[in-house]
């Protein structure tokens, strides 16, 4: 009896189609993307916010879904991150909350990882409204960060990727519905 409640409890869970376009806040993603000649499925999409202000959605495409966080982040599989801002902001006000979301969730990995974020922080461009920031780890290369389509650089290494992935998945991201969301939740 217990396993059938659960199993009604998830199956509105399980009816969430990765790989479906979902649309929110009036910006869609695709249920699919190519990336490398692979297919990655959007796991989950959500909504940053702060305090009351809408930021950006965010998509999270991934080889195999998963709605456990740590598993994405340390999974070495193609993976991608998609940021569409609802507003401007200052490229050093995002790449501040992205590093605090470092220290929040992946502290013992600062000390090899300290350099890297720095030259992330730089690639970091402003954005207005309608913007795109993408993230793309790609196991044996490290994260290309791209703007509107445009590479701007890639940070490599997996225990880069991992922290990052775990910004917005970890067990202290800035903004816990964006986490649900993410993972389909």
């Amino acid at each position: 009896m217990k396993k059938l409640a659960l199993a009604l409890i998830l199956l509105p869970c399980a009816l969430f189609a990765a790989g479906t376009d979902m649309t929110l806040k009036g910006v869609t993603l695709p249920g699919k993307v190519q990336v490398d000649g692979k297919t990655l499925s959007l796991n989950g999409i959500g909504l940053r916010t702060k305090i009351v202000f809408k930021v950006y959605v965010a998509g999270l495409y991934l080889e195999k879904n998963s709605a456990d966080g740590a598993e994405i982040a340390s999974s070495d599989q193609l993976k991608r991150m998609e940021l569409v801002f609802l507003r401007g902001v200052d490229g050093e006000d995002v790449a501040k909350a992205i590093a605090d979301g470092f220290a929040n969730n992946a502290p013992e990995a600062l000390p090899a990882i300290k350099d890297r974020i720095a030259r992330f922080e730089k690639l970091i461009p402003n954005v207005k409204k309608g913007d795109r920031l993408v993230f793309t780890y790609r196991p044996g290369k490290g994260v290309e960060i791209e703007a509107d389509g445009k590479p701007l650089g890639v940070i490599e290494g997996k225990d880069f990727g991992d922290a990052l992935m775990l910004v917005w998945l970890g067990p202290k991201p800035s903004d816990k519905s964006l986490r649900d969301g993410l993972l389909g939740r």
